[in-house]
């Protein structure tokens, strides 16, 4: 059965990465969407420095305190 993801984040690729850093030490292992370099593979423009962080639905509020502790 998939998988669900949800959005908790949205920032700069400095950020996304510190984020993933805490997630994965706490074992949540989240996806990275950058929209800007998928658009610029594909020969588009995109807003540069917005990436967005899914994590899995059932890990969500724990993904979310851990933002949280961290002022994002």
């Amino acid at each position: 059965m998939p998988q669900k993801f949800v959005k908790v984040y949205t920032g700069s690729s400095l950020s996304v990465l510190a984020l993933t850093n805490r997630l994965e030490e706490n074992e949540i292992y989240p996806l990275i969407k950058d929209r800007a370099e998928s658009a610029r593979l594909a020969g588009f423009g995109a807003s540069p420095n917005q990436q967005e962080l899914f994590v899995p639905k059932n890990l969500e509020d724990q993904a979310k305190e851990i933002i949280k502790a961290l002022n994002f």
